[in-house]
């Protein structure tokens, strides 16, 4: 830890401490500061959540791809150049996911709940937080996409929002054992990454619509009264995907491009992909399936799947609310909100989608807080980088058009870049994330508020493996 002359008589409230907030706490933390980390769990859970570990995964376990030249992978390497606390811990119980950083969630959330609860400079606070809990201190509110219903009203008077959620989506885990070996096969899509991850259950076109056809005429949970749907597009239910076209799943979630049944020498008509859940290869997720069927269609269902007729399922899929504010109308390039400036809100409830966003959206806000603490203005990261560009995005992007969003190239203006543009796509995208890589370092260190000691003594390690990795 390094700790910087006056931090230390300053603190930081933080509420949750999903992704966002525990990544907020520990560079924070790390920096000098000391936080005050509000979490209402476990003694008030959420629908989705079942422990009070700090940044328990709930839907997938994979915070997206490793490759340095995707959008997720240039996330990847700024946060690490930041001393991204969540970068660290999946690093640490990574399981086989091919071109996917997955983890084994047990392990990822003992990691940071271990790093957050014995950090000298956070302490815990347990029980729900219904408004900001300092008017005089900086508070970072990262509730994640289940923020309490008397905190959501606060939110929604704070920002004159009317409709703060949308749905966010629970794919199914199945036992390990009851998948029948002898049907499925092991392969990686265009046999991408080092180690064979994934287990396909492949589909005749037989078997194909006659699932389509239980998926649409099977029983669903209806919303609430007071829930209006409003669906992310990468988190659409499987059965709702069906129903926009008898072919939409297999251009879609079970597309079957990229494989080839060993058994048949032929690619399959559909394609189902079961992702491993922990390292001991005891479970898998079902990818892209979230559904709102109820659990005993689920069973049925799912159990159409070939390789699949005696699936146990751990844990059913679901559809949850997911609470998020329209970002560019109601937050500063800085993550405060308007009208409340000591306020500041990151992860999804700002309208990103998905772990590493939300956990780059916490670095974001901490590097807020941090720069007005030392009394200097707010300096974000350049569009040109990635995380400058999801802050864009977050903050300055079309009112009318907002929704959430996960990390992908379309956030980047490539006329930011230089010498790009007569270059084709593969080759752009490679000159672009070494670009933006440069700038993130050009930025950070000409800030010493943001680097520090620490973050230097490991860019020469970053930087080799980003090199190696190309």
């Amino acid at each position: 830890m390094l700790t910087h002359t006056g931090m230390n008589e300053t603190q930081v409230h933080i509420v949750g401490s999903g992704l966002a907030g525990s990544e907020a706490a520990y560079f924070l933390a790390e920096r000098g500061v000391r936080v005050i980390l509000h979490e209402m769990r476990p003694t008030r859970l959420t629908p989705a959540h079942k422990t009070g570990a700090c940044a328990e995964l709930v839907c997938s376990n994979s915070l997206k791809s490793k490759s340095p030249v995707s959008a997720p992978g240039m996330l990847k390497t700024e946060m690490r150049h930041l001393g991204s606390l969540i970068l660290q811990a999946a690093e640490r119980s990574e399981v086989p996911g091919g071109e996917a950083l997955a983890v084994d969630r047990d392990l990822f959330a003992g990691f940071i709940t271990d790093k957050i609860k014995n950090h000298p400079m956070i302490k815990w606070v347990e029980g729900e937080v219904s408004t900001p809990p300092s008017t005089e201190e900086p508070t970072l509110i990262a509730t994640g996409p289940l923020t309490s219903e008397s905190l959501s009203k606060w939110l929604a008077q704070a920002t004159g929002e009317q409709d703060l959620y949308f749905y966010d989506a629970i794919a199914p885990i199945i036992d390990a054992q009851s998948i029948d070996r002898n049907i499925t096969f092991l392969a990686n899509r265009y046999d991408k990454g080092e180690e064979l991850a994934y287990i396909n259950c492949p589909f005749n076109e037989e078997q194909y619509y006659a699932f389509v056809d239980a998926l649409l005429t099977g029983g669903k949970v209806a919303p609430k009264a007071f829930e209006q749907e409003k669906f992310f597009q990468g988190c659409q239910p499987i059965e709702a995907i069906a129903a926009s076209g008898r072919d939409s799943l297999r251009f879609g979630p079970m597309k079957p491009v990229g494989l080839v049944d060993p058994k048949t020498g032929k690619r399959p008509y559909a394609v189902v992909q079961l992702r491993p859940e922990n390292k001991a290869l005891t479970a898998y997720n079902l990818v892209g399936f979230q559904t709102k069927l109820k659990y005993p269609e689920q069973t049925r269902i799912f159990r159409m799947i070939p390789g699949l007729e005696q699936a146990e399922l751990l844990r059913h899929g679901s559809i949850h609310r997911n609470t998020y504010v329209c970002g560019p109308k109601v937050l500063r390039s800085d993550l405060s909100l308007r009208g409340h400036p000591k306020v500041y809100l990151a992860g999804q409830i700002t309208g990103v989608e998905g772990y590493l966003e939300s956990s780059a959206c916490g670095l974001l806000a901490a590097m807020s807080i941090y720069q007005r603490l030392k009394g200097i203005s707010h300096r974000q990261p350049p569009a040109h980088t990635a995380l400058g560009s999801l802050l864009q995005y977050i903050t300055g992007s079309d009112i009318k058009n907002y929704q959430p969003t996960n990390m992908n190239f379309a956030l980047f203006d490539p006329r930011l870049f230089e010498g790009l543009e007569s270059m084709k796509r593969d080759d752009f995208r490679d000159a672009m994330s070494k670009q933006a890589f440069e700038n993130l370092k050009n930025w950070a260190a000409a800030d010493g508020a943001i680097l520090t000691r620490s973050t230097e003594d490991s860019l020469q390690r970053l930087e080799k493996k980003f090199n190696h990795t190309r």
